[in-house]
């Protein structure tokens, strides 16, 4: 399964981007797709797992960031409003076949390359 991202880039405080993470390969019935991010000098962290139509949220980023599925183009998107400089990161994302967990990233089988995301003040 390959995953390949887009979107991300500079945005003010208060601002909204949209990223993308387009699924190919051999995929299953169930599986899940999770965004991570990394900010510089700090620990990779779950933000949102989505598997059979659940989407679950890390507390950070409930009420601002929203992901929907275009199931027709195996593609999900990371709606991500009110950007904060705290929300600065590389947003990953990955594939899982079975599990959605927002805290256990090994268990994912495979990733995006990556998207910057940064916010000013």
């Amino acid at each position: 399964v390959q995953l390949v991202e887009s979107g991300g880039g500079l945005v003010q405080t208060g601002g909204s981007l949209r990223l993308s993470c387009t699924v190919s390969g051999p995929t299953n019935d169930g599986y899940a797709i999770a965004w991570f991010r990394q900010a510089p000098g700090k620990k990779r962290e779950g933000v949102s797992c989505t598997r059979r139509g659940d989407t679950y949220y890390a507390d950070s980023v409930k009420g601002r960031f929203h992901v929907s599925e275009d199931n027709d183009k195996n593609t999900v998107y990371l709606q991500m409003n009110d950007l904060k400089p705290e929300d600065t990161a590389v947003y990953y994302c990955a594939f899982d076949r079975q599990v959605c967990t927002l805290t256990f990233e090994l268990e994912y089988d495979s990733w995006g390359q990556g998207a910057q995301v940064t916010v000013s003040s």
